[in-house]
């Protein structure tokens, strides 16, 4: 456990100790600064002896070959200029066993967003070796208990894997003041930082290197490519965006701010289809939802006030079409409708609320009054599978035992956005 003390340079123990022995009459002062060197040896040892690393072997088959690997569980401790713990950064990697020359084979650091998420989804559902089996379409929990199984999908043939948990999720820790590490430019930092520690640890500044981060992965990802070029001189080879943000407009509708609003309708078709509320084919209802959302939807919200009420009650006929809401409700919100609200409106007559991950799962809603929906069924559905799993693997499978809890959501607000970037696109440096 990292211990959160004054820093005191040696030059300052020894300058306190010369003066306690030059003023006999200041003992609390030569106390003061024993204690401080006492404090600071025993954090340095605390943290190297939970600078743990565990290594395991394995297998899997993957497109009919079968891949031997070595799995290494670490807590790796990023450090200060001075060489005292700043945090420690829990990750999983598996590497190939039987690559000879380590300069050809790529190496792949994943992560989830958030912010605030481990990287449990893309390791354990996606990604890596092994996964979470799930119900026949998805949107159903499974009863435990719950064990992971082989994945025949991982990328391991062709990529080394690093899984990382960002400060305060998973088993990663600071006992430093959270803020340091709870904001956009902070996580970039100290994430940056441990892909550097893990590249120079394992010999792999000449292989191939790639990121990938799923949704505010995709703001560090971004991120974490300029900060690794111009703070390291590491240039990547490239970056996996997964169902990322990358432009915060997007994504959070606000007044004067109608773009998620066009950006969200054509996936309000496909899901709107999925559940029977509109009809035709699939594929066509949302290219010409798409088509809708850019032309003719775009520019009467541009035109705002502006609007004439028979264009407006025109658009919104539209909007019913490739939503499944009514035009009316559509009208009492003068055009525009949020994800949020259509998650608790699309099947509010059957008393059910659509799930925001997964809009597939389909729960049955309580707080039928409300706009908006209080929880979220799909995140419900996979939470408890992943957390059972992972702890299971992790120590039953990887031998790793850790007396803190796995967080797999961590809350890490109120969260520092910086110099209020809305896009990281700029920050996307690839050479």
């Amino acid at each position: 456990m990292i211990m959160n003390t004054k820093n005191c340079s040696p030059r300052s123990y020894a300058l306190a100790g010369g003066l306690c022995l030059a003023f006999s009459t200041s003992p609390l002062l030569c106390a003061e600064s024993e204690n401080n060197e006492k404090n600071q040896r025993a954090t340095n040892k605390s943290v190297e002896e939970n600078l743990q690393s565990v290594e395991k072997k394995g297998s899997v088959t993957i497109d009919g070959k079968k891949i031997d690997y070595k799995v290494t569980t670490s807590r790796l401790v990023i450090k200060k200029d001075d060489g005292t713990p700043r945090a420690s950064i829990f990750n999983v990697a598996y590497t190939r066993e039987d690559i000879d020359d380590l300069n050809q084979r790529p190496v792949l650091f994943a992560f989830n967003g958030g912010p605030g998420s481990s990287a449990v989804w893309l390791h354990l559902g996606a990604l890596g070796p092994k996964i979470v089996p799930t119900s026949s379409d998805g949107t159903k929990p499974l009863a435990p208990p719950i064990r992971v199984r082989d994945n025949p999908q991982s990328i391991l043939d062709v990529a080394d894997l690093v899984f990382i948990d960002p400060v305060s999720t998973g088993y990663s820790r600071t006992e430093n003041k959270k803020e340091n590490f709870h904001g956009l430019d902070q996580d970039i930092k100290s994430v940056g930082d441990f892909i550097r520690r893990w590249v120079t640890e394992n010999k792999r500044w000449g292989s191939p290197k790639y990121l990938l981060g799923e949704s505010y992965g995709g703001v560090r990802a971004a991120g974490l490519s300029m900060e690794l070029q111009n703070r390291y001189g590491m240039s990547l080879n490239g970056v996996v965006l997964l169902s990322s943000l990358m432009d915060f407009r997007t994504l959070r509708p606000s007044i004067g701010n109608d773009l998620s609003y066009i950006a969200y309708l054509p996936a309000m078709t496909a899901v709107a289809h999925y559940h029977g509320k509109v009809k035709g084919d699939r594929n066509t209802l949302v290219k010409n939802s798409q088509k809708f959302a850019s032309g003719a939807y775009a520019t009467a919200l541009l035109k705002g006030y502006a609007l004439s009420q028979l264009e407006r009650e025109n658009i919104a006929k539209q909007l019913s079409a490739f939503t499944g809401l009514s035009a009316s409700l559509i009208l009492q919100y003068d055009l525009r409708i949020n994800s949020s609200r259509f998650r608790k409106e699309l099947l509010r007559d059957q008393g059910i609320v659509i799930g925001r991950f997964d809009a597939r799962v389909a729960w049955p809603v309580q707080e039928k009054a409300s706009d908006t929906p209080y929880y979220d069924p799909s995140f419900s559905v996979a939470k408890g599978a992943f957390s059972t799993a992972m702890l299971g693997y992790l120590g039953g499978g990887l031998g790793w035992v850790d007396e803190k809890p796995y967080e797999i959501i961590a809350n890490v607000h109120p969260w520092d956005w910086g110099k209020k970037m809305i896009s990281l696109i700029p920050r996307l440096v690839l050479r």
